[in-house]
């Protein structure tokens, strides 16, 4: 398991929930697409955060909690974005798509900050020059964004969503910036250390 399988994977899932919330696709293609898309995205990110969470053993216990943490949000992802693609009734919304992604925001929160602590540790608090401190705070706006975006995806008793500029919005930038970090730390063909330590936090 190589950090540049990691940031592929990471990149394929950004892209394909970057393409799924760019305005207008879901009104010109469908929510359905956009939802598959998404659904499709979300196996990405949990297979890179598997790749990341292996490769985190070797390093800090911040990293690898880091690690841990976003691997338990990307499951989450897996259970709403496939939910959203069958789920119509208000209560399957609001208990299957809703709950489990605004409580994979709030992992994918927890791991950004546990990875700003870990590359704070080695790279200093303000290290522009390091690929992994630049990457590391793409991704921690990512994070907010994503969390964002699940404020606004609430869904109320009625069945109406509080905010869905809100909750396409924040995902589009958070795919984005969640793209940005994983191509900032993706190594050039053969430099990589196969057992080289992996980029702290959900990259």
């Amino acid at each position: 398991m190589t950090l540049a399988r990691q940031c592929l994977l990471f990149a394929i899932g950004s892209t394909l929930f970057a393409l799924a919330t760019v305005p207008g696709f879901a009104a010109a293609a469908g929510a359905g697409a956009a939802n598959g898309l998404c659904f499709a995205g979300s196996f990405f990110f949990t297979s890179a955060a598997w790749v990341q969470l292996v490769r985190s053993r070797s390093g800090s216990r911040a990293e690898w909690l880091s690690a841990a943490t976003q691997f338990m949000g990307t499951l989450l992802f897996n259970v709403s974005t496939g939910a959203a693609v069958w789920a119509h009734a208000v209560t399957e919304q609001r208990h299957l798509v809703w709950a489990p992604d605004a409580t994979g925001s709030v992992a994918f929160l927890v791991s950004g900050a546990l990875g700003i602590a870990a590359v704070t540790a080695t790279a200093g608090r303000f290290a522009p020059r390091s690929r992994e401190w630049q990457a590391q705070w793409v991704n921690m706006v990512g994070c907010v964004a994503f969390g964002a975006s699940a404020l606004g995806a609430f869904v109320t008793p009625a069945g109406v969503t509080e905010d869905a500029l809100l909750a396409n919005t924040g995902t589009f930038l958070g795919a984005l910036c969640f793209l940005a970090a994983a191509l900032l730390v993706l190594p050039p063909k053969r430099s990589e250390n196969p057992r080289g330590r992996s980029p702290r936090g959900p990259l």
